[in-house]
């Protein structure tokens, strides 16, 4: 499923999140005040767009209502980060994370509304993309460019069923190496135990394979 998203900053951080995302078949805006950070962008992205994100005018010109995902990745400069987050949610954005240079940032990006906030010695442009631009999946580990470790929303239709009714190795190609439920991780699983709504699934399959689960209801 298309998703469209806002990308405020284009530093090598918002510029990777941004272009990684598009090629990924995702709506993109990228903004920056920076003109030659723009003009960089505007072939790899859907729209680029200069302007001064930390003035609110160009926040709700924006219209971050209308976007699935609003990509704060200012980390460098703490004050405008802060007031990007501020303003979108003023003006309704659905979803915002935010890049922070520290905990500290972390802390006040949270404390001001922020949904998400990463740290990029933790997550890479790259990681972040692949979750953005999935619908399942919530968080992978690269294994080689071809196979991944993916942490997966159980889809709604295999709630009540038993992993030996889905079938996912046969039917999927994919292999369920441990299930999440109530924040807590189960090794040893019992494939005729019902699964459960709200259950994620950490699986080991090609990158094909389980991009191919967003299909699934």
């Amino acid at each position: 499923m298309k998703k469209s998203i806002l990308v405020l900053g284009l530093g090598r951080f918002g510029m990777t999140l941004a272009t990684t995302l598009c090629q990924m078949g995702q709506d993109v805006m990228a903004v920056d005040m920076d003109s030659t950070r723009v003009d960089m962008a505007k072939d790899r992205v859907t729209q680029a767009v200069q302007a001064n994100i930390s003035e609110e005018r160009t926040i709700s010109q924006l219209g971050v209502r209308n976007f699935d995902c609003v990509a704060v990745c200012v980390g460098n400069d703490i004050q405008a980060s802060v007031l990007a987050v501020v303003m979108c949610k003023e003006y309704g954005a659905k979803q915002v994370i935010c890049k922070a240079s520290d905990q500290l940032h972390e802390k006040l990006l949270y404390k001001t509304g922020a949904d998400k906030v990463f740290q990029p010695e933790r997550e890479s442009a790259l990681r972040l993309a692949r979750a953005l631009a999935s619908r399942s999946v919530l968080d992978y580990i690269d294994l080689s460019e071809e196979y991944s470790i993916s942490e997966i929303r159980l889809p709604g239709s295999w709630a009540g069923k038993t992993l030996a009714q889905v079938n996912v190795r046969a039917v999927y190609g994919l292999s369920v190496i441990a299930l999440r439920r109530n924040q807590q991780i189960v090794i040893t699983l019992d494939p005729h135990a019902p699964l459960v709504a709200g259950d994620e699934l950490i699986v080991i399959g090609t990158n094909r394979d389980i991009a191919k689960l967003d299909a699934i209801k």
